[in-house]
């Protein structure tokens, strides 16, 4: 895929207006690759100034703070801020909560100040503006959707109504788990917890999530986090629903039914 570095642009002394941080799991990951494909399709249809950093992008360090490594966290932190403002980056967009939230709310202190917004809060002021458009009676029309709150979009930062808003708009019918917004149940994958073995306990939080997903009746699934896909992924295998119920993530929904 075309898509444009920041140090490309400006060796040509231009600058991007939307800097898309692809993260760690949306650029190594190959399941959320198809995510962060979907995303730049969209951008590139809609006709976006965009650019990533591409090698010079590192991990946020959300993982690393969260398990506890303070002082990893801030090398990390400091690295990426450095490149940042070196570009004058002002605004960033994201598909990734974890990225999002340190982004946004703990970077700043650390001399990181930028416009972060959620991939999700994104497209939906694209649709709004009639910016994207979406195939009449799309590719979804008639099937149930049920939507998963991840726990850094919804809880921690309070999105709850763009995700909902963007899935609404493609025809479908949106079907509601009884934990959902500021009620949502995690996915079990927050908090370090991806990378890790979970401690002793009767069930696994991922199957728990899924289970309840998969009780909705819904034919998908959507998530608005590589993390939390995974997860709801390995919970629909486990159920062995993986015929009838499909785990896609907003972006990837929005892609399959662009005009």
């Amino acid at each position: 895929m075309n898509v444009p570095t920041v140090a490309e642009l400006f060796t040509e002394g231009k600058n991007p207006d939307v800097l898309f941080w692809v993260g760690c799991a949306g650029s190594f990951d190959q399941r959320a690759q198809k995510i962060t494909k979907a995303f730049v399709a969209i951008l590139n249809k809609v006709g976006i100034n965009y650019a990533i950093l591409g090698k010079e992008e590192m991990c946020t360090g959300d993982p690393v703070r969260r398990a506890g490594n303070e002082f990893m966290f801030q090398m990390m932190a400091y690295q990426n801020i450095q490149v940042l403002n070196n570009y004058g980056i002002k605004k960033i967009v994201t598909a990734c909560p974890h990225c999002f939230n340190t982004l946004k709310n703990e970077y700043p202190e650390l001399g990181g100040k930028y416009e972060v917004i959620h991939h999700t809060t994104f497209l939906q002021k694209l649709i709004d503006e009639g910016k994207i458009k979406l195939k009449e009676g799309g590719s979804f029309k008639g099937q149930r959707i049920t939507y998963h709150d991840s726990c850094y979009l919804g809880r921690s930062n309070d999105i709850y109504e763009a995700p909902r808003k963007v899935l609404e708009a493609l025809d479908a019918e949106l079907v509601e788990m009884k934990r959902c917004r500021s009620n949502g149940l995690c996915c079990g994958a927050g908090g370090g917890q991806m990378f890790k073995e979970e401690e002793k306990g009767t069930v696994r939080i991922n199957v728990e999530r899924s289970n309840e997903a998969i009780g909705t009746g819904a034919d998908i699934i959507a998530s608005a986090c590589p993390f939390c896909n995974t997860m709801m992924t390995d919970g629909v295998k486990l159920a062995e629903k993986e015929e009838t119920v499909k785990v896609l993530d907003v972006a990837e929904l929005v892609a399959a039914s662009l005009d």
